[in-house]
């Protein structure tokens, strides 16, 4: 059982310095580059061949312009801390003129649904038994009291063991480890997708299980709250609005079904742990056989998806999108009936009570936030459509 009062101990002060190596030459000295296995949002992740070892290692480039050496630092040293067989390890850290480097092993078999396509012959028996290793690690990382914040396909990776496939999770630049003595709010970046409404409304952080959205797309290849744009995205989101359709599920066992609503509940209370999940008895028993040739159509389209755009640029988009056109402004009257999450409608009510009363007569929307300084840096879109507002709660 996994303890969950450990806390890792950061390094002192004295050391943090040293906990990245100073490299003046070409990181060429020491590897050879294979190809670029993935690209973020500050960092560049190379396969490498090391000199001597040949060791094929991943080598993560973090661009010193994009990413402060505190958030590089904090990423080291939940690496240094953990320890798991269902997380990718650090094996050594550089710097150079350009970039932090983080040296971490190589998953052999490479990302997880390009792993899946491969090999094909999918079955809901192996669904399960490679849920049962993401629920592994994340009940490892909130024994720490970490929570992750970017459980996506492209974070998880496989290598082969004993003949066996063993899951691991990677890219921790977006993990934090929480005090229980203050909240933590997560700035949404990039594709909201497989983010939990929280990360949405820009609620407190808590280390919960939300890996749902994986489940089902593993289940179908398909993406329970994609739409055609970002922003109606964001609002399925936070209305929790998917359902199984017949010609994606067929064949689909009530059971996993029942599985992925039980991961997708909206209210933090009500969200099960990850060790309650384990225990679950559709992780333990066969079942049938999946259409895996909707995976390979969603592959392609998270290869070629934007998945780097901050949110702050959806004002810039949206904004451009309207120059000729002017979309109506949803109130916060309209927004807060479109939050079916009872504690954050509570939380959202006792926010703009006054603003909620005013709303249908006197103030649009982005007036009522500009006049209660709800836009932090945001600059102030007069023509932008509602969908910005979700970032704001």
């Amino acid at each position: 059982a996994v303890s969950q009062h450990r806390e890792p101990i950061p390094p002192h002060q004295s050391q943090c310095k040293r906990i990245i190596k100073h490299r003046s030459d070409s990181p060429q000295f020491f590897c050879f580059f294979l190809f670029c296995f993935s690209r973020g949002r500050f960092s560049v992740t190379k396969r490498c061949d090391q000199r001597g070892s040949k060791r094929t290692i991943a080598a993560k480039h973090v661009n010193k312009k994009l990413l402060c050496r505190e958030q590089v630092l904090q990423e080291i040293r939940l690496l240094q801390t953990l320890d798991h067989p269902n997380l990718v390890r650090l094996l050594d850290t550089y710097e150079t003129a350009h970039s932090y480097v983080l040296v971490l092993e190589m998953a052999d078999q490479g990302r997880f649904l390009d792993y899946i396509v491969s090999w094909g012959n999918l079955t809901e028996e192996k669904v399960a038994l490679y849920l049962r290793d993401i629920l592994e690690a994340l009940q490892y990382l909130h024994g720490w009291k970490v929570a992750h914040l970017d459980l996506k396909p492209e974070n998880i990776v496989v290598e082969q063991v004993c003949s066996q496939p063993v899951i691991k999770l990677t890219d921790f630049g977006d993990a934090v480890q929480l005090d229980p003595h203050s909240s933590h709010i997560h700035p949404l970046l990039g594709s909201p997708e497989f983010s939990a409404p929280e990360l949405v409304l820009a609620y407190a952080c808590l280390p919960n299980v939300f890996a749902g959205v994986v489940t089902y797309v593993l289940l179908s290849g398909a993406s329970p709250f994609l739409d055609e744009s970002l922003e109606e995205t964001c609002l399925n989101i936070c209305r929790l609005d998917f359902s199984f359709p017949e010609d994606y599920f067929q064949g689909v066992s009530t059971e996993a079904k029942d599985f992925v609503c039980l991961l997708l509940q909206g209210e933090l209370e009500r969200r099960p742990s990850a060790g309650f999940c384990l225990q679950y008895p559709w992780l333990h028993h066969y079942g049938t056989h999946l259409d895996t040739s909707r995976l390979i159509s969603f592959i392609e389209r998270r290869k070629h998806q934007n998945d780097v755009r901050p949110v702050g640029a959806i004002q810039k988009t949206t904004r451009g999108a309207t120059s000729s056109i002017s979309f109506p402004l949803l109130n916060i009257f309209i927004l807060f009936y479109c939050i079916p999450i009872q504690s954050y409608r509570n939380t959202f009510f006792l926010h703009h009570q006054q603003a909620i009363g005013q709303a249908k007569t006197k103030y649009s929307a982005f007036q009522i936030l500009e006049k209660n300084n709800f836009f932090f840096s945001f600059e102030y879109a007069p023509n932008a459509s509602f969908s910005v507002l979700l970032f704001f709660f």
